[in-house]
């Protein structure tokens, strides 16, 4: 009568948790989710989340993949764009086509890619800058 009414709980699973592919373990297809992405085997086809992809020493991603951030200790090949930080640490290797927003990159790193920042191009006017004139007294 005077307790806290109960809380419903919910039958939806935690977006907070991780998806994760195992060493020795191969995806093929497309894989699509609003949480993170840990690769420590091999996927290959198409990628899409607005988390955070992780591609462990083991793992291997071939295909496209779009998402808000990215951290590669493993191997990518293929379209890559990451609307935030793409961290590449040592021992990772990436080939292809990269857009992205900001990067960062160990010593040791291998990229065989073209690059593009995102933003890092600003449109260029003709026109002159306008000058106050000043009247002389």
């Amino acid at each position: 009568m005077f307790s806290e009414p109960k809380k419903k709980q919910s039958m939806l699973p935690s977006l907070s948790k991780p998806n994760t592919i195992s060493e020795n373990t191969s995806l093929t297809g497309d894989f699509c989710s609003e949480s993170d992405l840990r690769i420590d085997g091999k996927l290959e086809g198409t990628v899409k989340t607005t988390g955070k992809v992780v591609i462990g020493k083991s793992g291997f991603i071939k295909g496209t993949v779009d998402c808000a951030q990215a951290d590669f200790e493993g191997k990518f090949s293929g379209n890559l764009m990451v609307s935030g930080l793409l961290t590449l640490k040592s021992s990772s290797h990436v080939s292809g086509e990269i857009v992205i927003g900001k990067l960062a990159v160990e010593p040791g790193a291998s990229i065989d890619a073209t690059c593009k920042m995102k933003g890092s191009l600003k449109a260029i006017s003709n026109e002159q800058p306008k000058i106050a004139k000043e009247k002389a007294v």
